[in-house]
């Protein structure tokens, strides 16, 4: 369709008068996003395999997917080459290795081997573990678009209002990296769609969690921070499995126990006592 038949049909976008329609985009930022893109594609072919090897390689592309998407808008901003499109970009990038990936991870490795089983609660729970793992994929697009619009937590960069969808996606895939094995019995499989459906309520929540924007990498740091920061990545390297687990399980533990003790006190201060 032209220029003209859109005019005619009321299709023409209006743009602000002066803007342009640029055609290029800043390269490293691109191409860590493709490459958050690529990780999380991988994953969902290595989730379709439906073995042990298979399930592990699809949680170690989706932590690959979180390292390149920190690293992305990192250097967007460091190097002043964030943009709009970039923004966007990122975002339906996100959805595909934060949102898809590891749904496609969760029922795969924790409900489709149920579909042969003989017992009637482990067919029905195979039946209902998509749906599940649909409303992951929902919570985690309608997380994406909330951030685009809203942005970080009132009053700075320093939280993120709900739990961002590479710390949700990180604990799905820490999770099945630590075990690999696919899940046999209906009762752990409820129990891990009980994990993912929370996982997804806690995206759309509004409960702040830690953004680590604040971390001043650019200014010179103390001696310890890089020793600690050294052996944290030699533990990673070594131990994976138990140090991913950890790290994933404290972050989001620690944002729900903060979220707790923030309405303890709005509830209980003296000053809502009085009121």
């Amino acid at each position: 369709m032209g220029e003209y038949e859109q005019q005619e049909l009321g299709l023409e976008l209006e743009r602000p008068r002066g803007a342009r329609l640029r055609r290029g985009i800043y390269l490293v930022p691109g191409l860590l996003t493709v490459l958050n893109l690529l990780c999380g594609y991988y994953s969902v072919l290595a989730s379709l395999m439906g073995t042990a090897e298979g399930f592990d390689w699809a949680a170690r592309a989706i932590g690959f997917a979180v390292v390149f998407d920190a690293l992305d808008g990192r250097v967007a901003r460091m190097t002043r080459t964030n943009t709009e499109f970039g923004k966007q970009f990122d975002s339906l990038a996100d959805v595909i290795s934060f949102g898809i990936a590891p749904a496609v991870l969760a029922y795969s490795w924790g409900v489709r081997s149920l579909q042969g089983a003989g017992v009637e609660k482990a067919q029905q729970l195979a039946q209902i573990g998509w749906l599940a793992c649909l409303f992951f994929v929902i919570c985690c697009a309608w997380r994406l678009a909330r951030f685009n619009v809203h942005g970080m937590a009132p009053g700075g960069s320093k939280y993120f209002v709900g739990l961002p969808t590479p710390a949700a996606a990180g604990v799905i895939a820490a999770i099945v990296h630590y075990w690999k094995n696919p899940l046999q019995d209906w009762r752990w499989s409820a129990a891990w769609l009980g994990i993912t459906i929370v996982l997804a309520a806690l995206m759309t929540s509004t409960v702040r969690f830690y953004s680590f924007k604040d971390l001043p990498l650019t200014r010179r740091q103390p001696s310890l921070a890089i020793v600690l920061v050294g052996i944290l990545v030699a533990a990673i390297w070594k131990y994976s499995e138990p140090v991913l687990l950890a790290i994933a399980g404290v972050y989001t533990g620690l944002g729900i126990v903060m979220h707790v003790v923030r309405f303890a006190r709005r509830r209980f201060s003296p000053r809502t006592a009085k009121a």
